[in-house]
């Protein structure tokens, strides 16, 4: 029934022959969160628009789905708080059925000498769990945690805007005059920001960006734990170390978000993390959108002019349309679904020599029973603080992280694992059965390809798979027991179920040299592409990853305006 209730509702004939019957105004590759946006902006519109999902439910890796009989999975992602404000209001997200359960405390780290770290949104709480390590560091977090909310401020503009990319296109002196009159309110518009900011605040966010974390952590804190449970925010999904420069964009990144107006607050969501695709799914629907499941894409359609003209699916289908955005990672798009020698070369090995690494394995488990923390010393089996929010395990210093990254780096998968432990269950009591719980395990780091063995050899997975089990039993003795069932999603796992080149969570590396104007290549950052009629709508272009809803709202609005210079 979960599954079914993803789907169209129509039986296949049905469906291929409305698919068949028009040319439609715009097609969309993939049902992920950010093609079922760019679906429901351009459908507001009044635009025809069919969405072509690959597998049988929408929402690529915001998914939720019933693996074990009664436990339902945030298979993939598994916390919201990067969702845009914007998408929220302007999609009526919450009437749609979106419904948020913001965690306090939100972090909850474990240490083996019996100690614990606890941190949320109440400020009297972090002082007096951060002065159990360091009254200095207590002292400093508010005024750690303002400068972060300030440069967020500063870039959430950058975020809701396609990127000034310069023309690509021959065009009138009209477009042109036009195209320079709105770079320069961009870039006027930053200025103004960077004034706002200070000449001071200005260096600290230029430091931010290109430091590695270590360094922007140490220069704040003193506290080994502290230091590592904000450094875990620096490493999540990427290959990088703490120490690895530019990884203080990743800390800035995972702090964007919000919950209800409040900053940096990470929520669960009722239903688990598929409620989000299915309320902008339902939004896209609303605003007249024809959403499709298994209805694989096996290629783009060109025209004898060089233009798209619609795609073929798997079973031969043709569907036409003179415009298609894709939600598939930009090499799957342009290695994978372009016919050969269709684009320039320089454009192909940009794309082919991006970075789609991973070291990232999701599990999903069901379990009998709460994880008892010893450092908690509590005997009851109720919900606690501890519960709530993400819990770090092996994550007591960033030496340790550095360790684990270490292991990747000669590729072994790492011997003590970075893993964030959440059990939305805990506040969410529609997703499992009374009195047992569903976890999920984000976990680093492991290599695409180990040089140990391979991910496709069932002995090699299950011995990874009890490595972090045990891990997690000496924090929490007899978690190992009470599983009653799991789910793991390896790199190549994640690539091959859910579409994600690489097994990267983030349609490529969220690195310095491949965000803003050089995301997904440099000269190609507003969406369009070098095959005309083609967009990108997914993580894989500005501004990132994450359940973020920027990429589809912004690459709708560029679709828009290109309709309207057309016509």
């Amino acid at each position: 029934m979960w599954r079914r209730s993803f789907s169209t509702g129509t039986n296949i004939s049905t469906t291929v022959r409305a698919l068949k019957e028009k040319k439609w105004d715009v097609l969309v590759i993939g049902g992920g969160h950010n093609g079922l946006t760019a679906a429901a902006y351009l459908a507001k519109t009044g635009l025809s628009v069919a969405v072509l999902e690959r597998r049988h439910v929408i929402g690529g890796a915001a998914v939720t789905e019933e693996l074990i009989p009664g436990f339902k999975f945030s298979r993939c992602s598994y916390l919201q708080s990067l969702l845009r404000p914007s998408v929220i209001k302007e999609l009526e997200l919450a009437r749609h059925g979106l419904k948020l359960l913001k965690r306090n405390p939100s972090s909850f780290t474990p240490c083996l000498d019996g100690r614990y770290l606890l941190l949320g949104p109440n400020k009297d709480l972090n002082h007096s769990e951060i002065s159990k390590f360091s009254i200095r560091d207590a002292d400093n977090y508010p005024r750690y945690e303002n400068q972060l909310e300030n440069f967020c401020k500063f870039m959430d503009p950058l975020l809701d805007s396609p990127p000034p990319e310069s023309l690509q296109n021959v065009a009138s002196f009209n477009d042109r005059l036009k195209d320079k009159i709105q770079k320069s309110a961009f870039w006027a518009r930053c200025l103004r920001q960077a004034f706002t900011l200070g000449q001071k605040d200005m260096v600290d966010f230029m430091d931010i960006l290109l430091s590695p974390a270590s360094k922007v952590l140490n220069n704040w804190f003193e506290s080994d734990v502290l230091k590592a449970t904000l450094a875990t925010d620096a490493v999540i999904g990427s290959t990088g170390s703490v120490t690895t420069p530019g990884s203080g964009y990743v800390l800035l990144h995972h702090v964007m978000g919000e919950t209800d107006g409040d900053r940096g607050i990470w929520s669960y969501v009722e239903g688990g993390m598929g409620s989000v695709s299915l309320a902008i799914g339902n939004a896209a629907r609303e605003a007249g959108a024809y959403i499709v499941t298994s209805a694989e894409v096996s290629e783009l359609m060109i025209n004898d002019s060089g233009s798209v003209n619609g795609v073929l699916l798997a079973d031969g289908t043709p569907v036409l349309s003179s415009v298609v955005l894709s939600n598939a990672t930009p090499y799957k798009t342009f290695m994978e679904l372009v016919p050969s020698n269709v684009l320039p070369v320089d454009f192909i090995r940009a794309l082919k020599y991006s970075d789609y690494n991973s070291a990232t394995t999701k599990i999903n488990i069901a379990v009998d029973k709460l994880p008892q923390f010893q450092c908690c010393k509590l005997s009851h089996q109720d919900a606690g603080p501890q519960h709530m929010g993400t819990v770090h395990i092996a994550s007591e210093s960033m030496e340790e992280i550095h360790l684990a990254c270490q292991d990747a780096v000669n590729g072994l998968p790492s011997r003590r694992p970075v893993i964030e432990m959440t059990i939305p269950s805990a506040l969410d009591k529609t997703i499992s059965p009374l009195g047992k719980h569903v976890i999920n395990l984000f976990v680093q780091y492991t290599p695409y390809s180990p040089s140990d063995g391979s991910w496709g050899d069932p002995a090699y997975r299950e011995s990874f798979a009890q490595r972090c089990f045990n891990l997690i039993d000496e924090y929490a003795p007899g978690f190992s027991t009470s599983i009653i069932g799991y789910d793991m999603l390896t790199p190549p796992d994640l690539e091959r179920e859910i579409g994600l080149t690489g097994g990267n969570i983030f349609h490529g590396a969220m690195g310095l040299d491949s965000l803003f104007l050089m995301r997904p290549v440099k000269g190609w950052s507003n969406y369009r592409t070098p095959l005309r009629g083609l967009y990108l709508c997914g993580s894989g272009s500005h501004p990132g990853g994450g359940v973020m809803g920027a990429p589809g709202r912004n690459a709708a609005h560029v679709v828009v305006q290109d309709f309207k210079n057309l016509h």
